[in-house]
């Protein structure tokens, strides 16, 4: 789909679709737009057959003072409420709705107290972003019926580059998205790590895969000890993105790390068979982190960037971990493995303790990790848990930016009482209460001091249903706050 930004009279703009907010009805209404609609602007408001909340749309055919085949009204709420996050919603839903219709050619008209190259962007990624289907494996011919050829933003010309970011970070966040919705008999480990390399190869960025023996000499008992029990061999990927020389801001160096479970059966802690199949999306996270690499990559950052992927199968077999198993870990802590279904909190301990060997100063990582996080926190925001205030002030500010929505929770040090073991230095769960805080603590002990923050994206790396504005299935959170964060260092 092509993006870009379009000048002119919106009654000279042809397009299959002419698309215009439609916002509260206390709001003033452009006259010349209900001139060229007949005065049907007016009277769709008056009749009350259109409910200006988001999602919902009024569409005109023909208008007769326009060039656009169609005029569509979508609902866009109060504009004192009309922000950034909300215009990439209106954006997707718009299209959503016109692709349903077969309308290849879609124009969107920001108003102009909103035409900023902030909203600018934000209108490309949703409509990049409501393009993706879950349904690359269908084999029905007519799925590719409807197909948006071009969405275009009315906007002053000087904002193309802000459409150009949107695409770009929307496209990673679909990258990242096709990743979760491939199934695990397709996206094993190694096909991971070579999806990985190829993209890496593909926007110009270092890859390198460590493999089993390579893990083995660098003693990740943790990650290795969940990956015994598969066929798959594991691996952990490592993507780096260096500033142009002379551009670097700062000594930092910044590294993400993503859990990258391609299936979990929970291993001999195994789950419920009632929606198993879902957990392909246990790499939620290190797609995330490889699609914000991808966006990294040609937005280029004024900091070193780099991602640490560990990626494993956990399956059930004569050579599974048990319950009651005691591994040693890359730092040299050792753990009792007390519920093989928390696997997670090990492998991504090695990499954590990789990534700061390789140098990272500071640390997000991304996982699926408790299904305890969706209990607190429900679908709508992931967890996030820090040991650096300033660290997280500053992830913080680009969320609101990216418009994903993240809460902290407590870090208490108390909290580590609920890991305490007999047997070893921790146990891999601290038992039935605050499931998604311990599990935090847990990786708190292999981040040595540096400024670091855990997100928790099990609640909202994956829909159940569609939304008007994105697909059912994978979501590609946080892949725009990585961006962000990045961007603004």
């Amino acid at each position: 789909m092509h993006i870009r930004v379009q000048q002119g009279q919106i009654t000279e703009i042809e397009a299959s679709v002419l698309v215009v907010p439609g916002f509260d009805a206390e709001s003033p209404r452009d006259q010349a737009l209900d001139a060229a609609t007949g005065g049907w602007l007016e009277e769709v408001y008056a009749s009350g057959e259109f409910a200006t909340r988001a999602g919902e749309f009024a569409l005109l055919h023909r208008p007769a003072g326009m060039k656009a085949q169609r005029f569509l009204l979508a609902g866009a709420g109060s504009p004192a409420k009309f922000n950034e996050a909300e215009a990439r919603k209106l954006a997707g839903a718009a299209l959503r709705y016109a692709k349903s219709r077969a309308l290849r050619d879609i124009v969107f008209v920001l108003p102009e107290q909103f035409a900023s190259a902030a909203y600018v962007q934000a209108a490309a990624e949703g409509a990049v972003t409501a393009d993706f289907e879950p349904d690359q494996l269908k084999t029905d011919p007519k799925k590719n019926d409807k197909v948006v050829n071009s969405f275009a933003i009315v906007a002053a010309a000087e904002l193309a580059s802000a459409a150009e970011i949107g695409r770009i970070i929307g496209e990673s966040q679909n990258f990242a998205r096709i990743l979760v919705n491939e199934p695990a008999n397709i996206l094993t480990p190694l096909v991971l790590a070579a999806r990985a390399a190829a993209m890496a190869a593909e926007v110009g960025l270092a890859c390198e895969i460590l493999d089993l023996a390579k893990m083995t000499e660098l003693k990740m008992g943790a990650l290795l000890g969940v990956a015994q029990g598969s066929d798959n061999p594991p691996a952990l990927i490592v993507i780096r993105y260096e500033p142009a020389p002379g551009t670097a801001t700062s000594t930092d160096h910044l590294a993400l790390v993503g859990k990258g479970v391609t299936f979990d059966t929970g291993g001999i802690s195994i789950k419920p068979a009632d929606g198993m199949e879902k957990m392909k999306y246990d790499m939620g996270g290190a797609a995330a982190v490889l699609g914000a690499m991808r966006a990294i990559a040609q937005l280029k950052p004024s900091v070193r960037v780099t991602a640490f992927v560990p990626t494993v199968e956990n399956m059930l077999s004569g050579n599974a971990q048990r319950p009651g198993d005691i591994v040693t870990t890359m730092l040299g802590k050792t753990v009792e493995v007390l519920n093989t279904d928390a696997e997670g909190r090990l492998i991504l301990a090695d990499a954590l303790t990789y990534a700061i060997r390789q140098g990272a100063t500071h640390l997000v990582d991304a996982a699926t990790l408790t299904g305890a996080i969706a209990v607190a926190l429900g679908h709508l925001y992931f967890g996030a848990f820090t040991n650096d205030d300033a660290f997280y002030d500053k992830l913080l500010a680009a969320t609101k930016t990216a418009g994903e929505r993240m809460w902290r929770l407590p870090m208490d040090d108390d909290y580590k009482d609920y890991l305490k073991n007999a047997f070893a230095d921790m146990g891999n769960i601290g038992g039935r209460w605050g499931g998604a805080i311990t599990a935090a603590k847990f990786l708190e002990e292999f981040v040595e001091g540096k400024p670091w923050v855990h997100l928790d994206i099990a609640g909202t790396a994956w829909h159940d249903e569609a939304k008007a504005h994105l697909a059912k299935g994978p979501t590609g959170v946080p892949v725009r706050s990585m961006v962000a964060l990045a961007m603004g260092w």
